[in-house]
C-alpha cells in the first residue's frame, strides 16, 4: 500500500531533478570550470643547474600546462624560509625565497601565465612561522607589540626543579611534544608541527592584519587566490586543557596517540576564512577583477570540512572557501576498494555539500598532493588511467598533483642520507619510511636523459626515480596511446556542456565496475564505465539507463582494445582488466533515467487529486 506521503516525496524529488538541470545551466565562473595542477617548485623544472626547481623552471613549462589543458596552478611555497620544512616555515612573507628566484622572476611568470589565461594560486600558511622570522625573533625579546605574536606559557612547576615542564599533553603533527623551551624567555612556545615553526596567535587582532596586508600585498601582484595551509590548526583552547587518548597507539609522543579536540577544528577557524573570503571578495569589486579565491586544507571530519564553504546561521549568509578540499579520494579509499565503495564515497560528499548556501557552491574531487603517496602506487599503476578519468569526470572541479597525468609513483627506496623530510628526520633510520614525504616529491620526469630532464646540473635536491627512463613525459608524448594524451584529451572534454552542466548518475556492477552517466537535455550523454578489478567484465548499460542501442566510443586508457570512434552495443559492453571507458551518446539524445520517468509520472497521478480537493495551505 502506498504512503500518504508519497506524492510529496516524489514530487519534491521530481523538482529537486529539475531544478538540478535548470540552476546547473547558469554560467560558471572560471574557478568552477579549472583543472587545477598543484606545483611543488623544488621538484618541477630546474633552470639554473643547481638540482633545485624554481620559478624559471616553471615559466618554461607553462605552454606544456596549457597543452596539458590546465587552466590554473597552484604552487607550494615560494616565499623566503630557512627551508627546515621545504618552504612552509616562511621568515618572509614578502619575498621570494633565493633557490627559487626573485620577484622579478615571479613577475615575468605572472605575465606570461596572464598571456596563456592560466591563474596563479599561491600556498598560503597562516598557523605558523619560521623561528627565523622577524615577528618571533621580536617576541622572544618581548618587544611591546610582537609579545602576545605567538602561543606562550609558562610551564608547569618541576617539582624536582629547574627548568619547568611543559603546560600539557599536547603533541606535534611531527611526533614530540608540541611544547619547545626557549632560554632567552624563559617560556614554552607551541609548535604543532616542527619546533623551528612556532604557531602564531589567532587571538591578537595585530596577527590577523599581518596576515590580511600579505594577502592584499599579493593580489597586487595579479595571482588569482590562496590554497589555505593546515588552516584547522589556527586556534587551540585558551584553558590549555590536556588532550585525551585515542587508545589506537602506545606511543605518548605520536601524533595518533592523543584526539585533538583542543588543538584543531575549533570554531574560530571557520570565522578566519569567512573574514578572508569578504577580504578577497572587497578586492575584486574594488579593482573590477575576476573572480579571486579560496582553496581549504584541513584533514578533518566531513562535518567540519563542510562548514568551510559557509554558513547560514541566524538567517545570515556568510560565505567562506571556495574549494574546501575534499580528500575523500585519499583518505577513505585504496587499491583494494570496491566500486560500491567508490560511489558510496563520491555520494557521501555530494550529499553533504551545502547546496543551499549559495548556487556557487561546487564539488571538488582531489587525487593526490605532496603529503600523501601517488595516484598510480597507492591505487596501483595499472588503474591510473581509471583514477584520472574518474577524477576528470566527475562533477565539479578536479585537482591533481604533478606527475599524476603520467604516472608517476613513489620512490621508496631513498636512503636515510638521502632523506629530507622533517617528519622522517624527527624518527630513526628503522622507521623513517613509515613517515617520509620525500618518497613523493622526487623531480618531475620530463624526458629519458640524465636526471630525467628535470635539471643541466650534476644533481638534484631529491634522488630521480630510476623508473624515468621508461617512465617520462616524451615518451607518452610521442607514443599512441598513453597516460598523458588520455589526460589531456579528458581535460578538453571537460568544456563540453554535459560537463559543465550535467547532471551525475551512478551505478555499481558487482564489486569491480563503476558506471555512471553525465546528462544534459540539450547535449549529448556521456557514459563513464571504469573497471577496477583484474578480471573482464560484460555489463548491461541498458538495465541502467534509456540509451540507444549503440553508444561510440569517446576516450579510453592505454589497457583498452576499443578504437576511438567505434560503436558499442549497451547491452553488451566488454571490460578488459582496469579498463576505462568514456562512451557517448551518437549525436544530440536526451537520456533520462528511467526511474526518473516513473517518477515523474506516478507523482502527477497521484499528486493531481490533491490540487483538486485540497486546500495545500493547510499543510
Amino acid at each position: 500500500m502506498r504512503n500518504k506521503m508519497n506524492p510529496f516525496k516524489n514530487l519534491f524529488f521530481v523538482f529537486f531533478l529539475l531544478l538540478e538541470v535548470t540552476a546547473s545551466d547558469e554560467k560558471k565562473d572560471w574557478w568552477q570550470k579549472t583543472v587545477f595542477y598543484q606545483i611543488y617548485p623544488r621538484s618541477f623544472k630546474d633552470s639554473n643547474g643547481d638540482g633545485i626547481g624554481d620559478i624559471d623552471g616553471i615559466t618554461s613549462k607553462l605552454e606544456y600546462l596549457k597543452e596539458t589543458g590546465v587552466d590554473a596552478i597552484w604552487l607550494s611555497p615560494i616565499f623566503f624560509s630557512p627551508m627546515v620544512d621545504f618552504g612552509y616555515d616562511i621568515a618572509d612573507y614578502y619575498k621570494i625565497h633565493p633557490e627559487y628566484g626573485n620577484i622579478d622572476d615571479f613577475d615575468v611568470m605572472m605575465d606570461k601565465a596572464k598571456l596563456l589565461d592560466i591563474k596563479v594560486i599561491l600556498d598560503f600558511v597562516p598557523n605558523h612561522t619560521s623561528d627565523q622570522h622577524e615577528w618571533f625573533k621580536r617576541s622572544v625579546d618581548r618587544e611591546t607589540i610582537y609579545e602576545d605574536y605567538y602561543i606562550w606559557h609558562d610551564g608547569i612547576p618541576n617539582p624536582k626543579g629547574g627548568q619547568p615542564l611543559p603546560p600539557n599533553n599536547w603533541v606535534s603533527v611531527f611526533y614530540g611534544s608540541a611544547w619547545e623551551y626557549h632560554p632567552v624567555r624563559h617560556q614554552y612556545y607551541l609548535h604543532q608541527f616542527t619546533k623551528q615553526q612556532p604557531d602564531l596567535n589567532f587571538r591578537n587582532p595585530r596577527v590577523i592584519e599581518e596576515m590580511n596586508s600579505i594577502l592584499r600585498f599579493w593580489l597586487g601582484r595579479g595571482v588569482s587566490g590562496f590554497r589555505i595551509d593546515a588552516v584547522n590548526h589556527l586556534f587551540e583552547v585558551e584553558d590549555f586543557a590536556d588532550e585525551p587518548p585515542t587508545g589506537k597507539v602506545t606511543d605518548p609522543l605520536s601524533y595518533e596517540f592523543l584526539h585533538h579536540y583542543h588543538t584543531t577544528d575549533l570554531p574560530e577557524c571557520y570565522s578566519v576564512i569567512y573574514a578572508w573570503r569578504d577580504l578577497l571578495d572587497a578586492w575584486q569589486d574594488e579593482h573590477q577583477t575576476e573572480t579571486k579565491i579560496i582553496m581549504t586544507e584541513a584533514y578533518a571530519n566531513l562535518t567540519f570540512t563542510m562548514r568551510y564553504y559557509g554558513t547560514n546561521e541566524d538567517n545570515k549568509q556568510q560565505l567562506g572557501a571556495h574549494i574546501p578540499f575534499n580528500f575523500l579520494l585519499i583518505s577513505d579509499l585504496d587499491r583494494d576498494s570496491t566500486a560500491p565503495d567508490f560511489v558510496h564515497t563520491i555520494n557521501k560528499w555530494l550529499t553533504y555539500m551545502p547546496n543551499t548556501l549559495s548556487n556557487t557552491i561546487t564539488a571538488n574531487w582531489v587525487m593526490g598532493n605532496h603529503d600523501r603517496s601517488r595516484v598510480a602506487t597507492r591505487y596501483g599503476y595499472e588503474k591510473i588511467d581509471v583514477m584520472n578519468m574518474l577524477l576528470l569526470t566527475l562533477p565539479g572541479i578536479g585537482v591533481t598533483y604533478q606527475g599524476e597525468e603520467i604516472g608517476m609513483t613513489d620512490y621508496s627506496d631513498i636512503s636515510w642520507e638521502d632523506t629530507k623530510d622533517p617528519a622522517a628526520l624527527n624518527t630513526n633510520p628503522e622507521v623513517y619510511k613509515e613517515y617520509s614525504r620525500d618518497f613523493v616529491r622526487t623531480p618531475f620526469q620530463w624526458d629519458s636523459s640524465r636526471y630525467s630532464g628535470f635539471t643541466d646540473g650534476n644533481t638534484t635536491w631529491l634522488p630521480v626515480n630510476p623508473n624515468y627512463r621508461a617512465l617520462n613525459l616524451k615518451s607518452q608524448q610521442e607514443a599512441d596511446k598513453s597516460h598523458w594524451k588520455l589526460y589531456q584529451q579528458l581535460t578538453q572534454l571537460r568544456n563540453h556542456a554535459t560537463f559543465l552542466h550535467g547532471t551525475f548518475r551512478p551505478m555499481t556492477f558487482g564489486t569491480s565496475v563503476i558506471a555512471y552517466t553525465r546528462e544534459h537535455p540539450n547535449s549529448e550523454t556521456f557514459v563513464v564505465v571504469l573497471n577496477l578489478g583484474k578480471l573482464r567484465e560484460i555489463v548491461d548499460l541498458s538495465v541502467f539507463l534509456t540509451l540507444p542501442d549503440e553508444l561510440v566510443v569517446e576516450a579510453t586508457g592505454i589497457r583498452s582494445t576499443y578504437a576511438i570512434g567505434s560503436k558499442i552495443n549497451a547491452s553488451e559492453v566488454r571490460l578488459g582488466k582496469y579498463e576505462s571507458l568514456l562512451l557517448r551518446t551518437n549525436g544530440r539524445y536526451t537520456c533520462l533515467n528511467a526511474g526518473f520517468i516513473a517518477t515523474t509520472f506516478d507523482a502527477f497521478l497521484l499528486i493531481l487529486p490533491f490540487f483538486v480537493v485540497t486546500d495545500l495551505n493547510s499543510y
